[in-house]
């Protein structure tokens, strides 16, 4: 394992072609567990545990526990260590209460769970930390055709090994603020938010999230969840996605191409302006 790409490793594969069959070095993306362990108060307690890629697990343990509802935003966790075994142990704040039950996600979020898409919305709304964004602002939707490829561009581990997932977080202007990649698309948003989260930079208004893959429920939750306003996916969204983007105030556009995309929800936020607009919201009526 390359120590400085720690998410991929060198394997002996045979090609095959016309030309015949050659021995060659492949790369591959690295696929290992990872346990979230929280010590509270003398105790060990396992919160969940995860097939990931190696690399920015604080950031992808944070980014978890805040998603799911369990760490307040600007609630900072001090220390933590990678134990052998490939567990990661965060002390818990004693003040902080802790309840594991909500971290069983097929209560809701499995696609054969048979909750209705209506509770699955509701429960998503009731865990929001962060008001709306009032202001009021737009997009080019040029700007937004050139996102996918200015992710692409920005992803180190899957110019190596072709089979990595990434999320990425841009401003109104186009400029990446932020990278995760990660083997599973819910780890990449996971270390991006906690990246931010870590930072006390939520919630993430006036921001464009790009994902590499579809837009599933659960993703558009995460990002919810960290307040973003804007989020485009290379591939399809689910239908219950594009109903909690409808709720949450929450543009999601897909099949995003250099010339071309489908807008699911709110597409008065995009703009055919050459530049970002922000808009003064409008005035209180009179009681």
């Amino acid at each position: 394992m390359d120590p400085n790409f720690p998410g991929s490793k060198d394997q002996t594969i045979h090609r095959f072609s016309r030309r015949g069959t050659e021995e060659v070095t492949d790369k591959l993306a690295v696929e290992e567990p990872l346990e979230i362990a929280l010590l509270v108060g003398g105790r060990r307690r396992v919160a969940a545990v995860t097939m990931r890629t190696p690399g920015r697990d604080r950031d992808l343990a944070i980014g978890f526990l805040f998603t799911e509802g369990l760490l307040p935003p600007g609630q900072r966790l001090g220390g933590g260590a990678l134990v052998p075994g490939n567990s990661l142990e965060l002390p818990w704040p004693e003040q902080l209460p802790l309840d594991l039950r909500p971290l069983d996600r097929h209560t809701y979020t499995s696609s054969s769970c048979g909750v209705c898409g209506k509770t699955s919305v509701e429960q998503v709304y009731q865990a929001l930390p962060f008001p709306d964004d009032t202001r009021r602002w737009r997009v080019p939707v040029d700007l937004l055709y050139a996102l996918p490829d200015r992710l692409r561009e920005a992803q180190q581990l899957f110019d190596r090994t072709g089979g990595i997932h990434a999320a990425g977080l841009f401003d109104l202007s186009g400029h990446l603020l932020h990278l995760a990649e990660d083997v599973g698309r819910h780890n990449a948003l996971d270390k991006l938010i906690g990246h931010f989260h870590q930072r006390d930079a939520l919630p993430l208004y006036r921001s464009i999230l790009v994902l590499s893959g579809r837009a599933s429920f659960e993703l558009l939750q995460k990002a919810a969840m960290a307040g973003i306003g804007c989020v485009l996916s290379v591939g399809a969204p689910s239908s219950l996605a594009v109903e909690l983007t409808g709720e949450q105030g929450i543009t999601l556009c897909g099949f995003v191409k250099p010339e071309s995309l489908n807008c699911y929800s709110h597409p008065g936020r995009i703009t055919h302006s050459p530049t970002p607009e922000t808009l003064t919201p409008p005035p209180c009526p009179a009681n």
